[in-house]
């Protein structure tokens, strides 16, 4: 039996399309909120169509020296232009990009984890540190 993570795939969002990109500070004060953007690569698009699309992005801080990741957000991307008139005739698409705002007391690593209908689970990191 293989274990979940063996299925995570990651590579450079500047030449994948699915790995997730995790924009913000490299640097943060404790305790002081902060905004990431969390999305796909900008340089190669990905699909958005009712066939091939991104149906969500998980985004989890790791503080450093901690045993177990935080789960920050689950962002769902429900609509991709689905109709009853056919796939694609629908009259909305969600586009597969998210900001968020958060905290953090420790330095550590952000996780965001994408899941592509098609092409299966994505995976990327940031390390983030404290402001001095």
């Amino acid at each position: 039996m293989s274990n979940i993570g063996s299925f995570i795939q990651e590579a450079d969002w500047r030449k994948e399309k699915h790995s997730p990109l995790i924009e913000g500070p490299d640097a943060v004060s404790a305790g002081e909120i902060f905004e990431l953007t969390v999305g796909l690569s900008p340089e190669i698009v990905h699909p958005n169509t009712t066939e091939h699309h991104i149906s969500w992005i998980t985004l989890y801080f790791h503080p450093e020296g901690a045993k177990f990741p935080h789960q920050v957000g689950h962002f769902e991307f429900s609509a991709h232009g689905e109709s009853a008139q056919g796939p694609n005739l629908g009259p909305v698409y969600t586009h597969h990009q998210v900001k968020t705002f958060l905290k953090v007391d420790k330095p550590g690593t952000l996780y965001a984890l994408s899941l592509c209908n098609i092409h299966g689970l994505w995976g990327a990191k940031k390390e983030i540190g404290l402001n001095s």
